[in-house]
């Protein structure tokens, strides 16, 4: 997978990825993640990349044209272009599942008050929001999403089976789990899980998985509900 990130501030984005597994997956030619910096897209003398809004109002806008030109000189057949903004789909771990099976994706980062309307209709395949919340630029979402995306790509993690059983992968959180010490200032770790009986730790595994999503994510469990309703 080649992933290209269109920002104003590409040097912020390699510091965090530098331990990370994202810098394994890249050391080994799994995926290729390219910075472009909008400004090298901008022809006037002081590479302008936002205006005033139309109509007044507060905070600057971030123009059309770079953004178009950025994209037309990245695109492909195989590319997904993303905007990152709070008026995206809801960005989920379904989501991240159908991403890491493209080919070529381009992100979009907004800054300052937004991006001109005509990005978004025009250039932008999915609009994604990582929450419900403004931060003051799109890097981190971008970071947030790439993480979650490369992550379930084969050969990056170092269990295939780690990015499937795993929170959000069914609907649901993930189970309770436990390494030694088997009791720990008196907190014993689950007599099933010593168990060996398989079945029996699955069968726990999932009533607990229930469990908690009923009593931290009640919404999650609601969410599949409809979905489900609605596909049929």
């Amino acid at each position: 997978m080649r992933i290209d990130i269109v920002t104003i501030f590409p040097e912020v984005f390699f510091g965090p990825f530098a331990e990370s597994v994202i810098a394994r997956a890249i050391k080994n030619k799994i995926v290729e993640v390219n910075t472009v910096n909008l400004r090298d897209f901008t022809h006037d003398r002081h590479r302008s990349v936002d205006d005033k809004p139309y109509g007044g109002g507060p905070g600057m806008l971030m123009k059309p044209e770079p953004f178009f030109e950025a994209v037309e000189s990245l695109r492909t057949v195989d590319s997904c272009v993303i905007l990152l903004s709070p008026g995206g789909e809801v960005f989920r771990q379904k989501t991240a599942m159908e991403l890491s099976g493209k080919k070529h994706l381009i992100f979009l980062c907004g800054h300052y008050e937004g991006i001109d309307e005509r990005v978004r209709e025009s250039l932008a395949d999915r609009e994604i929001s990582i929450g419900d919340f403004v931060m003051t630029n799109g890097n981190i979402a971008a970071m947030a999403v790439i993480d979650a995306v490369v992550r379930l790509m084969p050969g990056v993690l170092g269990s295939e089976e780690s990015g499937i059983s795993e929170s959000f992968s069914e609907d649901f959180l993930e189970y309770p789990q436990y390494t030694r010490p088997e009791v720990y200032r008196e907190m014993k770790v689950p007599e099933v899980l010593l168990s060996g009986n398989h079945g029996e730790i699955e069968r726990w595994r999932r009533e607990q998985s229930v469990k908690k999503t009923n009593k931290v994510r009640p919404d999650l469990i609601n969410t599949a509900k409809k979905i489900k309703t609605e596909e049929c």
